[in-house]
This record gives C-alpha cells, structure tokens and sequence, in this order.
C-alpha cells in the first residue's frame, strides 16, 4: 500500500477513537485540537507539535476540500486556509469562518500582495504572457490563480465570460501554452507542466508559493503567480516583478508593482466560541515552545502556517468568510466561478415588516410588467443584516443612509445609485445629484441651545445613522474629547443600541421591538426621531431638514395631523443666531451630507442599474399609478425616501468615500474612534489594512 495512505488511514483511526474530553462544543467534549493537514510533510510536522504540545492531535486528509468537510463533520477542527478555499469553507451548507489571521509583519500586517514573477532579463511583459508556460500555488488559490486570471480576464488579455460553454480552466488553457495548476486534475493542458499527480496538496512538488517558485527556479514555467514575500532574499537579485501596467520591477518594490493586496491566510473553524477560544490558547501555547512557522526540516515549505507569519492575530468575533474577503475579492472568485448575476430579478433587502409588505407589493407589480427582470424580496432585521445578506450572495441591493453607506463601503460593497430629492438633481450626477442637511430639531421657546444641550433626553434616527448618530454625535465628540455619551445625555432612544442602557430609555417599543434598527420601533428613523420630540419623551431631535415639513401642518401619518411646524425651531451650533425658524436650514445646520444611496456587490452594480432605471421609469413619479416607488402607506420612507423623485447613477469609477464627501468621512472616522459607534459588522469589515485597498 502506497505510504500515504497508511498514514491516511492512521490519521483517520486516530481522530475518531481520541475523544474530546473537557468542556462542550458542538457536542463534542474536548481538550485537544485535531488540526487537519494535506501532506506526509504537513503531517509530520503537526506530530512533532502534538509531542511538544500535548493540546494538540492530528488528521491527515488528501486536500483542503476534505480537510473542510472534515471540520464541517467534526472529524477535525482547524486549518490554515488561503482566500480562495476561506471563501468555499464558508459557503453554505459549510459555514466554516475564519478565527485567526496570519500576520506577515511590517507593510503587511493581515495582508499580502500577490505578484507575477518571471526571470531576470527574460524580456516580457504582464500583458505578453500569451503562449508562455506558466506555474500556480493552486486551483481557485488567490495569489495563484484568482487574481491572476481575474485580471487577465478583466484586463480582455484572457477573452472569456461567464455566459461561455467552456470553462475559465479551459480559456486558461487555451491562453498559456502550459502550466501546472495543482488541482486542475482533467486538464492536461494545466497539468502538463506539474512533477508528481497535479494534486493541490503538497505531495505535488509545485504546489503552494514554495512550489509555483520552484516550477519557475527549475524553467517548467516562465512566470510564476505568487506572495510578494516567496523568492528567497538570497535570490531575489534573479528574478523581477511585472506590473499589471507594464514594464519590471525589482522583487523589493512589491508595493507598487504588484495585481493586488488580498486578505492573509487565516485558521478556518466551526463557528463555535468555546473551540476558538480553545483554538486559540492552544496557539499561544504552541509558539512558546515549538517553532510554527519554519518548514524546512520537515523537507517542505509553509506546512500548516506561512513560513514568512510574525504573529497570529484573532479575528473580530462577528467575522465570517465574508467580511474577512471583503466583496472586492469576492467579486474576482464569482466571477471566475461563474457566480456573476446579469439577469433575472434583483433581489431587493427589506428592513423589518412594514418595508416587507412594501416590497412585495413592488416585486408583484414588477413581475407583471418585466416579468423575470423584476423584484424579489428579502427580509432582514437590520440594515447591518442586509448588508451582510448581500455580501453573502442572498440579496442584491438596498438603500442606505450615508452611515450605512460607510459601513456597506467598508465591507467592499459599491454605491449604484443616488437618490435625487428635486427635478434639477435628476439630471446631474453622483454625489452632486442630491444631498440632504442634518438639523437639531427642539420645541419653540425651549431654550434649548446647542451650548445647553448636556443633561437633556435626545431622539435619533438610529444607531450609526447619518443625521441621527454620526453628525451630531461627532461635532459633540469633537467638542468633548469624551466617547461616554450616556454622561452627555440623560436619557435618549437610540434605535440599535444595547437594550437596557440609557440610550434605549425613551424608545416605546414594547418587550419585542423596543429600540430595534426598524420600523417596528416608533421612534425609528426621521419621522420616529421627530415624533419622539413631538410627542414630550425628548427635548431635541436629530434629523434631515425635510422631517419637520414632512410631519406638521397637515402632512404625515395620523399621529402628526395636528402638529405645525411653527411650534418648532432649529438649534444652529454656528454663527450669530441660537436658534431658527425651521425654514431657515441653509444657514442653521449641522453639516451638508450626501444623499441616501442604493448599494450593491461590485459585479452586480451594472445589473441593478439597469433593471431600477426600467422600475423607475414604470413606478416612479412619471409611472406609478398602481404602485408608486417613492411613496410610502403603513409607514413612512419606506425602501426609499417617499421624498425621492428619481434614482441617478454614481459614476462607476467614484469610491464611496468620495461620494461621502472628505468632510462627513472625517466625522465619522473621528467618531469611529469611540467603539460604541462601530457596530460589529463594521468591527469585522475594517480588520484588515488591505479590505479597501
């Protein structure tokens, strides 16, 4: 019998006849981490570990893809993963996350840039490998093949799209002359150049970033798809960079030659948090007495963790697959997965019950007129829900206030569209289309001041929300130095944040909706902040310049018939003036903002363009006569503002910070200093230096 399989087969007897012993998770009890590895090299250095640490057992498997199902079962429980396969553990039905992330050191941190590499003096370009022979670190790995082949692809050097009948593994094989690509067992082309079985695992010598090194070293290939950090320093002197825009560059100017910065390699584990505390007590033990990051002596390269990692650092708590990548990446891989959504309905998220029944409301009417180019609906609790919905691939787009654009941006996803509140921001574009002024909204004759504000019940919008929590929240933060809000106001309702605290204490709920981020929360949003003021529980209100009109005089849901706007005025923190009529927003105001946006994946942004500008033009204020977009019944601002006349297009080169605005970016990212304005999607989105890269 071939040795590795004996040893396979002892790995296998081994993890199921030890049982975990101590503490419970996922209904196993357990003292030892059974860490899955994929080669006799892997596995022997996993012994040695296990006989220095007793914490530890190990599990051979053929490749990741069993070592996932393994954890997924609980025949193991932790492995390093590159990008490419955090991205398939975390898949549904899989759900693995990542709970720890290598860390590269200085200039890196949690992150690494993936280069091409080729010969020193060999001649060609980043665009001139059509017909070379060409070495991968794996299938569907990052560095070796998403961001290579994805940027070839994108760059029109590979011609291919996901609509073809042929796969991308045979337009890569029809690009290069040949290559080995450990993993792509069935194409020969792709296999060619490889030395042992073509398996993605390291009993194929040309496997992982030693390996595509070693293909290029030994002239199978003539460029190489690797980490910035694989060539060796005593050999760097023989090999160059090419630049995704031309020319060659010494191994040593990795930062401004290079495809991309991606996401570090990273544990993967059940989503448990006793087996990742576990987990992760067991690594701290394992570097005080073991050498994790040295391969050598065990006649191979990067076994079990990177050769080049400094640390290990742990990953938020809410962390998955998802927002550890990021969207921008997950674009690359669905892309070349064939994941890429260009037809059929867009799959619109839908805040609590209210903006539900709206929505289904929408997506009927729309699958009547565009029949499979129409809505379909998604439910979520949260706006954070939503946007971890759309990164995960179960719903297209929203649209979100500019705190939640902050947010959605920060976890990579795109601004599509733009609001537009009057006929001239029709006709102009991206973040000039529309925009909005954050006021302090108190009772006349109050004599409530900005200046006087300390101690008094506040009303806001929501948690992490542009007019309710981000503007004013950060001009008092920038006065006050102090992060502990709750000794600023006395009692307030902050949709979204922590039951039982002081900011909790005016919103009326009742048991099951008290403070929740929606509309099952009266006191939620524009209107639920100023009817939290209207009606006595607060003594200011945070809203958009709008929200008083909107509410008084006659206009309004039922509880707001008999306000008029007369009996309310403006806090102007500013100028000469203490106060000001409500009409006079131009000149007293907290701060000018962008407009609310709709957001989506990157790769998805030119379809939900295309089917909003058909729904619009049929539901908006030119089309809607049974159904109207931009109107509101059983609720107000619903899935859009019901003060929306149009949505227009961001320019498609425009980041969201640039459509924010550099002064509301600063705000906020001033304010973000205070913890209680990150929420933990956020917390997870902005781990890495390199998510927004």
């Amino acid at each position: 019998m071939n040795p590795l399989h004996c040893t396979l087969l002892l790995g296998i007897l081994v993890q199921t006849i030890v049982p975990h012993e101590s503490g419970v998770s996922n209904g196993y009890k357990m003292d030892k981490i059974r860490w899955c590895v994929t080669s006799t090299q892997e596995h022997k250095k996993c012994e040695n570990l296990k006989s220095m640490v007793s914490k530890f057992l190990c599990v051979l498997r053929n490749d990741t893809a069993a070592c996932i199902n393994a954890i997924k079962v609980g025949q193991a429980d932790a492995i390093t993963l590159d990008g490419g396969d955090i991205y398939k553990a975390g898949q549904p039905p899989r759900g693995l996350k990542p709970i720890i992330a290598e860390d590269y050191g200085k200039d890196s941190d949690t992150c690494y840039y993936a280069v091409a590499i080729a010969k020193n003096g060999t001649g060609f370009g980043f665009t001139e490998l059509k017909g070379l022979n060409s070495c991968h670190t794996g299938l569907a790995n990052s560095a070796g093949w998403n961001i290579p082949i994805g940027t070839l692809v994108e760059m029109g050097q590979i011609q291919w799209n996901a609509s073809e009948n042929r796969t991308i593994e045979q337009a890569v094989s029809e690009f290069f002359n040949a290559s080995c690509v450990p993993g792509a067992v069935g194409y020969p082309s792709l296999c060619k150049q490889c030395i042992g079985s073509c398996s993605y695992s390291h009993t194929e010598g040309y496997y992982d970033y030693g390996g595509a090194f070693r293909c290029l070293k030994e002239n199978a290939g003539q460029v190489a798809f690797v980490k910035h950090t694989t060539v060796p320093a005593a050999e760097k002197f023989g090999y160059e960079l090419l630049c995704k825009h031309g020319g060659r560059r010494p191994i040593s100017f990795y930062k401004t030659c290079h495809l991309a910065r991606i996401p570090a390699h990273a544990v993967v584990s059940r989503d448990d948090t006793y087996l990742a505390k576990l987990i992760w007590n067991a690594l701290q033990e394992a570097m005080k007495n073991f050498y994790l990051f040295t391969s050598a002596q065990y006649n191979g390269t990067d076994l079990m963790f990177k050769d080049d990692t400094v640390q290990l650092v742990q990953t938020p708590a809410s962390s998955d697959a998802f927002t550890y990548l990021g969207a921008n990446y997950m674009a690359v891989i669905r892309t070349l997965n064939g994941e890429t959504k260009q037809h059929g309905a867009l799959r619109w998220c839908a805040v609590g019950n209210a903006e539900a029944v709206k929505c289904s409301q929408w997506m009927n009417q729309s699958m009547n007129i565009l029949n499979e180019e129409g809505i379909r609906c998604v439910k979520a609790s949260t706006t954070n829900d939503c946007i971890r919905k759309i990164l995960q691939n179960e719903a297209d787009a929203i649209t979100l206030d500019g705190g939640d654009v902050y947010t959605a941006g920060k976890c990579g996803l795109t601004a599509a569209m733009v609001e537009g509140y009057d006929t001239d921001s029709c006709t102009s574009a991206g973040a000039e289309a529309s925009s909005y002024y954050v006021v302090a909204v108190v009772r006349k004759g109050s004599g409530i001041t900005w200046g006087t504000l300390k101690g008094k019940k506040s009303c806001h919008t929501a948690m992490g929300r542009t007019a309710g929590w981000n503007v004013p929240m950060g001009l008092i933060y920038r006065q006050t130095g102090d992060c502990n809000f709750k000794r600023f106001f006395n009692k307030s309702c902050v949709p979204g944040a922590k039951l039982g605290s002081s900011f909790c204490a005016l919103c009326v709920g009742g048991a099951n909706h008290a403070c929740k981020p929606n509309s099952e929360e009266p006191y939620f949003g524009y209107a639920g902040a100023f009817r939290c003021l209207a009606n006595g529980s607060g003594d200011v209100a945070f809203v958009r310049h709008t929200t008083v009109n909107e509410n008084t005089d006659g206009k309004g849901p039922e509880w707001a018939t008999k306000l008029k706007s007369t009996d309310f005025e403006l806090l102007c923190p500013n100028g000469s003036s203490l106060t000001a009529p409500v009409t006079d927003y131009l000149t007293c105001h907290l701060a000018k903002v962008a407009a609310h946006a709709v957001v989506t994946r990157p790769e998805s942004r030119a379809h939900a363009i295309k089917i909003l500008n058909k729904l619009q033009a049929r539901f908006g204020p030119a089309g809607g006569d049974t159904f109207k977009m931009f109107s509101s019944t059983g609720g107000v601002d619903l899935l859009f503002k019901d003060s929306t006349e149009c949505l227009v297009e961001v320019p498609p080169n425009q980041s969201i910070l640039e459509f924010l605005g550099a002064k509301y970016v600063d705000m906020v990212t001033s304010l973000r200093k205070c913890e209680e304005s990150r929420s933990d999607l956020e917390r997870a989105c902005s781990f890495h230096s390199c998510q927004n890269a």
